[in-house]
């Protein structure tokens, strides 16, 4: 199973912590690391873009290594590595489970080959909260339960891969409270998804038919697979990515469903998609005091069609979308031309509050740019200029430079106006998506010793229109400082302090108009990892928050726990426990933390309040074909009646999870 890093894992936190949206369900990372593992990148073969790919290395690493096999030719062993500018142990350490070296690669294997000798799985996963919660009890007005269907949440997936060069497969999912061959659900599961990805076919690089991601530039036009932001490891600023990547995740939201191809001669590349679906929008029916025309207040993201209101929403909206990218690559510099257009049924118009003012709107709507890049040495430079059909522009320029062999340093301008409005982007920003933002990022590690290392960055930024619950243009910092000491590979320890200061509206004395006022926030972590032999590992984590330390509204916030991982090698049997204390004031105290979960799954809860909370994982190999996972969570409020709230509401101070998960191989 894929463990991520601590800096992976920083970054899931960060990315949850920070999101407008819910957890996200997109598990597509993992999957492709987990293959990689099974079949490593040749390193004598693999493309800028594949290297890229893994989230491991910058830009300039990947950039020397092609240079490297330029000027001496293939590598002979995996720790000549060394060699290469940029790259010491560390990171040849997590490089090493995803590349390999082989002699004879098999790049173009005959239709046959890549059709019959796949690897074929099936998954099916089982969760469901054990405590009912409001949801399933009756609605009074009705005779109903809120939620219509039962409390399970099921997960189907069949999937085919031949060495990343050609992957099938379909998807079903069910999430709890929603129906199941009945009422709404007549056809089964609440969600199908389905794919066929192809690559290196000829000039046809890649080639997607059904449901696939699409990504250009750096986020500001569109970018649909995981991305990461702010983190100590400073050289991930980036986004770098494919343009077209198959998609086979559990999540609703972010992905097309229709057609995309990828064509590539010499030093160009052109790609062409083209989407139809039905999604989720919250529709309002013609009122002579807004319009006559019906219209959609706004489009839903969170996936549940389990009341009558959620169902009433599901796909109502008919969306497509269509465009394309063309890109040109002559040594290290790169240019590409980016475009995507996007055609609705019922036009959006959302509430008329002041900070909607220039909120997307419409039945039609575009989204241009240009991005480019280019490395010299040791320096390498990249960006995206962008516009919409309105005429609003967005701009995102960075810098990566390594200013000395253990000093690395990043830098990130972002300028994008407030009625710059795009779809189901993600680029680098303070913003959940990018809008109404003007910023600039400075990151820089230090590695004094191969034991040592010391990460930092600065983040200055201000938005200079309205935002939800902040009343007028504001502005905010973030300051971290990490130092991590890892003197072999069996132990680790960071210490991390991270101070940030965000504007809302605060207004305990109820006055006409809410003052907006800065509330800062700083959190110190300390977590440590101590492999104690071939079979036992074991890891804590230390953490406090202040919130607004000595304003009218501060908090405080604490949470410990430890973990016992057990992984024996080529045993049958593997797991792993935490045993977790959370205390916090409220809230805005709030902590999070990633956890351990089955395979090709992550949780990342949030905590607040006071309580426990445990997890028990468990993995057996029953045969080389099946394997099955068990995962068992509690969240324990001593001093709570209930958890939750809404209909998500239970009407006791625990809530438990079970989870349980079979893996087929053929």
């Amino acid at each position: 199973m894929v463990q991520p890093n601590s800096n992976v894992e920083q970054q899931l936190e960060n990315i949850t912590e920070n999101s407008a949206d819910a957890e996200t369900e997109d598990d597509s990372y993992l999957q492709e690391m987990i293959q990689y593992q099974k079949h490593p990148i040749n390193i004598n073969t693999a493309s800028a873009s594949l290297l890229s790919g893994l989230r491991i290395l910058s830009p300039i690493q990947v950039q020397n290594i092609i240079d490297y096999r330029t000027l001496l030719g293939n590598f002979v062993n995996i720790y000549e590595l060394q060699a290469v500018p940029g790259f010491d142990i560390a990171i040849i350490q997590r490089l090493r489970p995803y590349i390999a070296i082989v002699e004879n690669a098999d790049l173009f294997a005959s239709l046959n080959e890549r059709l019959k000798n796949g690897d074929k799985t099936i998954l099916l996963r089982f969760s469901q909260i054990v405590e009912p919660s409001k949801g399933y009890l009756v609605d009074p007005n009705s005779g109903k339960n809120f939620y219509r269907g039962s409390p399970q949440r099921l997960l189907v997936r069949y999937r085919y891969n031949y060495k990343n060069s050609l992957q099938y497969g379909i998807v079903g999912e069910k999430d709890g409270g929603e129906q199941f061959f009945k009422g709404a659900q007549k056809q089964g599961f609440d969600f199908y998804s389905f794919h066929f990805f192809a690559k290196n076919i000829g000039i046809i690089k890649s080639l997607a038919i059904g449901d696939y991601t699409v990504n250009m530039g750096q986020g500001l036009t569109q970018w649909m697979s995981l991305a990461f932001k702010k983190s100590p490891d400073i050289l991930s600023i980036k986004r770098q990515a494919d343009v077209l990547r198959p998609y086979n995740s559990a999540g609703e939201i972010n992905f097309h469903r229709g057609v995309g191809i990828t064509l590539a001669k010499k030093n160009w590349e052109g790609t062409f998609f083209a989407s139809y679906r039905n999604v989720d929008a919250n529709f309002s029916a013609g009122d002579s005091s807004q319009t006559q025309d019906d219209f959609i207040s706004s489009l839903q993201i969170s996936g549940f069609h389990r009341t009558k209101s959620e169902v009433a929403d599901k796909g109502i909206q008919r969306q497509l979308a269509f465009g394309g990218n063309i890109a040109y690559q002559l040594k290290s510099l790169h240019v590409g031309l980016n475009a995507i257009h996007y055609s609705l049924k019922y036009p959006l118009q959302k509430q008329a509050e002041p900070y909607n003012f220039y909120a997307l709107a419409g039945k039609s709507f575009g989204n241009y740019s240009t991005d480019y890049s280019y490395t010299k040495k040791n320096l390498h430079f990249f960006g995206e200029a962008a516009i919409t059909n309105k005429k609003y522009t967005g701009f995102i320029n960075g810098l990566l430079i390594s200013t000395a062999a253990n000093v690395d340093m990043s830098f990130v301008y972002r300028n994008i106006s407030k009625g710059y409005q795009s779809l189901y982007t993600n680029a680098f920003t303070e913003n959940s998506y990018p809008t109404n933002e003007k910023g600039f990022f400075s990151g820089i590690t230090i590695k004094p010793t191969d034991a040592w290392r010391i990460d930092g960055y600065v983040d200055l930024y201000k938005f200079p229109w309205l935002k939800f619950r902040v009343n007028a243009p504001s502005s905010g910092s973030d300051y971290v400082g990490q130092i991590t000491y890892k003197p072999n590979k069996l132990f680790e320890i960071y210490t991390r302090f991270k101070s940030e200061k965000k504007s809302i509206n605060y207004n305990p004395d109820e006055l006409i108009l809410s003052p907006v006022v800065p509330q800062p926030r700083q959190n110190w972590r300390t977590q440590f990892s101590y492999k104690l032999n071939s079979t036992f590992t074991f890891r804590s984590r230390i953490e406090t928050v202040w919130f607004d330390k000595n304003g009218k509204a501060s908090e405080n916030g604490f949470l410990m726990y430890t973990d016992v991982l057990y992984n024996p090698g080529m045993k049958k049997m593997a797991g792993n426990i935490r045993l977790q204390y959370f205390e916090t004031d409220g809230y805005n105290s709030r902590l999070y933390a990633y956890e351990n979960d089955v395979l090709y799954s992550f949780s990342i809860p949030v905590f607040y309040g006071k309580g426990y909370r445990y997890y028990i994982n468990l993995n057996y190999d029953f045969t080389k074909k099946l394997t099955i996972w068990v995962r068992v969570s509690q969240s324990i409020y001593p001093n709570q009646t209930n958890t939750g709230s809404s209909l998500d509401e239970i009407n006791k101070n625990h809530k438990t999870e079970l989870k349980m998960q079979a893996l087929f191989k053929f």
